[in-house]
Parts: structure tokens; C-alpha cells; sequence
């Protein structure tokens, strides 16, 4: 019996690294859904490769051009709204893993079509953690972490989300493409230097956040949510080599360390085939003794990388302040990638705005329903907006 899947946000990262796996793996996969948002083209074109039915392209400038170059054996949908015309009863697997805010919503749609879930989106886990709980439990969904950070922590709590006998979860950093880099220097770097990461290949958003290492500041948040654990029992540490992923001691002082090659493929490709079903590469991702024989440790330079300071801030209890988080940072970032303010003014500007009196309140603020979360999301990117005169 096929396999039945869906992958949101297919013509991204995550997305084509799975699909790669898939098509070296085995033929007994039915593909019921890619979506994409402006790139029609691309999503256009592993529809046809593994002659998928239908495709959600979600902006409507290019939704149109689809229509115009579609094969007739494809249908194309413009939102997620109309999911109960393509899946009539629960498929297998949902890869989740479109890039932003945007990706919260279909997210959080599509639980209810699905057995498993696996979520590379980190702003619906940050902003909407709570309202995907829900919807997990109702629909008797289970979710799978992706990140590789969480995805081993996972590996290491025997594939369940029970924290009880854990003394301390490690995150690690690989300290991005700025480590290295005096303090003093960081006003006039260029963009290239920045994005400069040296062990993974990203997108440009997440390597302004890992140089400025708020990415690590979402995987804490993130890791608090997932594990239903303490702050204070979260921690990380700079590995500049990024083999060890995590590192998880347990109550009785016993440690786990995980580790894998700097790809995605691994935590990937487990999260889609269990107990053995198939082998990745087994020849190419051999045990790396020089890269273990080099698995240095330190703890964060917090002048140098000022912005690991918000998790002193962080309310214990889920909040609306996640958010405010997440949208400030991203809309911070945007501008610096299009050169209107510099490197500096992303971590400035951040720490200024969460200072303020109407942003402190929305750390007493629950979400209770989406449009709370998109609501602060918006009022926090007309903060920002203000705040740089644009």
C-alpha cells in the first residue's frame, strides 16, 4: 500500500531535500499535495516529476500564470481553504515547511488530514504552539520535530516528548560566520560576510539570525514549547564544527550526545522512514572521527551576541511576547537585507522595541486564537516601521 504525503512549502529548502529522498528512495509513495508561493515554475515541474494532482501556489500574480502553463492532469488551488477537496480521509505524512508567519496557518489547517506531522516551521511552533497542541490532540495527530537540534533531542528522549527524567538539554551553535569576528568589527561588515555561514548552506534570513544567534534564541523558545520544559533546564553551547546537535543529561547524571553531518537529510529522512525501513547513503555519512577528535565547547560571549539575553526575559507561560519576538526580529532582518539600515541596527533596534510599555503587556497576553497572533504580528511590524521613519 503507497504511502500518501503532502509536502507545504515544496520548492524551499526542506521541501527539495526531501524530495531528493525521495526519489532515490523507493516508488511506493503518492504525493497528494506541493504547494509553493511565487515559484510556480519549479512547483510545476516535481508535480509533473511525480505526477502529483494538485498544488496550492499561494500568491495570486503567479497562481494565475500556473493556470496558464498547467498540465490538464493537475489542479491548482490559490489558498488552503479548500483542503477537504483534496484529501478525503487521512494521508500519511504532512512535511510542513514554508518559510515565515504565512506558514502558521496552513499548518495548522492541515492536522486534521494527516496521521503525522513534521514541522520545519519555526513561527507556527513559537507564535502558535498552543493552538497546534490542540489541534494534535483532537485529530490524534503525531508531530515529529525536524530541526536538527530538536530532532535529536527527540532521538535521545527515545522518540517521546517526556522531559520528567532530564537534568539538562544542551543546544549547540556553531557561533555562525561572525565568531571569529572582534566585536569591534561588526558595525561594517557586508552582507556577504554575513551570510557567510561556514558549515551550512541557508537562506539568507536564517543566516542573518544565526550571525546574530537569534536563531538559537527561537530553538530555546521552541524547545521549551515542544519538550514541555523549564528554561532553566535549557542551555547552549558554541560548537563551531556543528556534528553535535544536542546534548541531553538525565536526572541520573547519565549524558546522550548527538550527533550527525551538517545536512538536513538526516533528521529528514528519519522523520519520514522508521525502524530501518531504508538506509540514507549508508557509505556517506560514516562516523567523522576528526570532526569528534575537534568537538570544542564554550559557553556564549553574551556582549558579543547580546540578543541571547531575551530568554532572561521570556515568560515561563506561553505568551503573546513570542510573537512580538519573532515578527520584530523578521521585519529588522528585512530591512538590513535591503540595505536600509545597518548590521548593528538589527540587534539595537530589536532590544529597544521590546522594551517598550505596550510590547512589555503582551507578556501577560495569551493566544487564544490566531487572529490574536496576527494581530501582534502586525501592530509589532508597525512598531518597527515607525520606529525606522519608514
Amino acid at each position: 500500500m503507497k504511502k500518501k504525503i503532502a509536502i507545504l512549502g515544496s520548492t524551499g529548502s526542506i521541501g527539495k531535500s526531501l524530495l531528493k529522498i525521495l526519489s532515490k528512495q523507493n516508488k511506493n509513495i503518492e504525493i497528494k499535495l506541493l504547494t509553493g508561493n511565487k515559484n510556480y515554475r519549479l512547483l510545476l515541474k516535481q508535480a509533473k516529476k511525480f505526477n502529483v494532482k494538485n498544488i496550492i501556489v499561494t500568491d495570486k500574480k503567479y497562481y494565475e500564470l500556473a493556470l496558464l502553463k498547467k498540465d490538464k492532469r493537475i489542479k491548482i488551488y490559490n489558498n488552503f481553504e479548500e483542503l477537504n477537496k483534496i484529501f478525503s480521509s487521512k494521508i500519511d505524512y504532512v512535511m510542513s515547511s514554508i518559510v515565515g508567519i504565512q506558514g502558521m496557518i496552513p499548518t495548522i489547517k492541515i492536522i486534521k488530514y494527516t496521521k503525522n506531522i513534521t514541522i520545519a516551521n519555526k513561527e507556527a511552533i513559537i507564535c502558535a504552539w498552543s493552538l497546534i497542541k490542540k489541534k494534535l490532540k483532537l485529530h490524534k495527530t503525531n508531530f515529529i520535530p525536524v530541526d536538527s537540534e530538536h530532532f535529536s533531542v527527540w532521538h535521545a528522549l527515545n522518540k517521546s516528548f517526556k522531559t520528567d527524567s532530564v537534568k539538562k538539554i544542551y543546544l549547540t551553535a556553531s557561533g555562525g560566520p561572525l565568531l571569529n569576528t572582534p566585536k569591534s568589527k561588526l558595525k561594517k561588515l557586508s552582507i556577504s560576510n554575513v551570510l557567510k555561514h561556514p558549515n551550512w548552506r541557508m537562506g539568507k534570513k536564517i543566516s542573518v539570525d544565526s550571525s546574530t544567534m537569534m536563531n538559537k534564541v527561537f530553538e530555546i523558545i521552541e524547545a521549551k514549547k515542544i519538550f514541555n520544559i523549564d528554561y532553566n533546564k535549557l542551555d547552549i553551547l558554541i560548537h563551531p564544527n556543528s556534528y553535535i546537535h544536542a546534548i541531553v543529561q538525565f536526572q541520573n547524571n547519565m549524558i546522550s550526545i548527538i550527533a550527525h553531518h551538517t545536512t538536513m537529510d538526516i533528521p529528514i529522512f528519519n522523520s519520514f522512514y522508521k525502524n530501518n525501513e531504508l538506509n540514507l547513503n549508508k557509505n556517506l555519512y560514516n562516523l567523522d572521527l576528526k570532526k569528534l577528535n575537534n568537538a570544542s565547547f564554550q559557553k556564549v560571549d553574551t556582549d558579543k551576541f547580546p540578543l541571547i539575553k531575551i530568554l532572561n526575559d521570556i515568560p515561563k507561560k506561553e505568551s503573546l511576547y513570542e510573537t512580538v519576538l519573532v515578527a520584530a526580529n523578521d521585519e529588522l532582518v528585512n530591512y538590513y537585507l535591503k540595505k536600509k539600515i545597518q548590521y548593528s541596527d538589527i540587534i539595537i533596534k530589536l532590544m529597544k522595541i521590546i522594551k517598550l510599555s505596550s510590547i512589555k503587556k503582551m507578556k501577560k497576553k495569551y493566544p487564544k486564537n490566531l487572529n490574536d497572533i496576527l494581530e501582534v504580528n502586525n501592530y509589532t511590524r508597525s512598531k518597527i516601521k515607525m520606529m525606522l521613519g519608514k
